[in-house]
């Protein structure tokens, strides 16, 4: 009886081992060949206002980590279009969402990933509310401008409409540690902006140039979005910020108020009893 005990129990314990073997490499498989959906959220039953965060740097796309158990901190606390606009193509084709909150808490980050996230919002036809916490500044103010109405607190950093380019400049430092800069390049602006050469005038007006083009860009789509005349958002437009209060004074955002705020304002222009899918 001991012996046949004995033998059960070790043949439960091997079909576990194979069932973990087998689990993990099932897991790898649909990681790496794509059977599980890249970007989806399962909402509770009976919800119909879905929140998507955007917190963080705003970048294209998030570097796959070459295991699924590696994570990378360093790109912990970014978000991106790709990811972003996914969800709202989502959103969109569920006839049970019937509002969306883009809850803000972010400086920033790149033009071409906030242009894309603020026209994901406004080619959506349901209402959109940006609540800003903490900051909407830069590109992250870009995409709450999409919205169809924005809410801060009193007490958010709104705005920081500009563009910079700026870097470290180590030629100095690296003169003194005699450090020689050997320029090997095909054409004379290739290594333009490179932290150990000094920025020549003429690379700097090329960056310039490209401010320049990406500013008028910024302040037309703030001034398009958020139906204020362009004149006035360019005295805006010098990169600083300012508290909710001010930015509602300046048309950069609706209301003072908060998530708490944007369910109010869903409870009552939509007639619905809010129920929250976070994505």
């Amino acid at each position: 009886m001991k012996e046949k005990i004995k033998i059960i129990l070790k043949t439960i314990f091997l079909l576990a081992i194979i069932s973990t073997i087998a689990m993990y490499w099932y897991d790898q498989y649909n990681y790496y060949f794509g059977e599980y959906p890249e970007y989806s959220a399962v909402c509770p039953e009976g919800s119909n206002v879905a929140v998507i965060n955007i917190h963080g740097d705003i970048v294209t796309y998030l570097a796959e980590p070459s295991c699924p158990e590696e994570s990378d901190p360093t790109i912990s606390d970014s978000v991106s279009s790709e990811e972003i606009v996914a969800y709202i193509d989502e959103i969109e084709k569920d006839n049970n969402i019937k509002a969306v909150i883009v809850e803000i808490d972010s400086y920033g980050g790149y033009p071409v990933a906030s242009e894309e996230i603020m026209n994901a919002l406004k080619k959506m036809t349901k209402p959109t509310i940006a609540v800003i916490r903490e900051g909407a500044v830069s590109g992250a103010y870009l995409i709450a401008s999409g919205a169809d109405r924005i809410y801060a607190s009193e007490m958010s950093d709104v705005g920081g409409i500009g563009i910079t380019m700026s870097y470290l400049d180590y030629s100095q430092q690296n003169k003194e540690e005699g450090i020689i800069y050997q320029q090997l390049s095909s054409g004379k602006f290739k290594d333009t902006g490179s932290p150990d050469k000094e920025l020549t005038a003429e690379e700097k007006e090329l960056f310039m140039r490209d401010i320049k083009i990406l500013h008028e860009a910024f302040v037309k789509r703030v001034a398009e979005n958020r139906k204020l005349d362009i004149e006035k958002i360019e005295k805006l437009a010098d990169g600083s910020t300012m508290l909710g209060k001010a930015a509602k004074e300046n048309g950069l955002i609706d209301e003072v108020g908060d998530i708490y705020s944007a369910e109010e304002w869903i409870k009552n222009e939509l007639k619905i009893e809010p129920e929250i899918c976070v994505y």
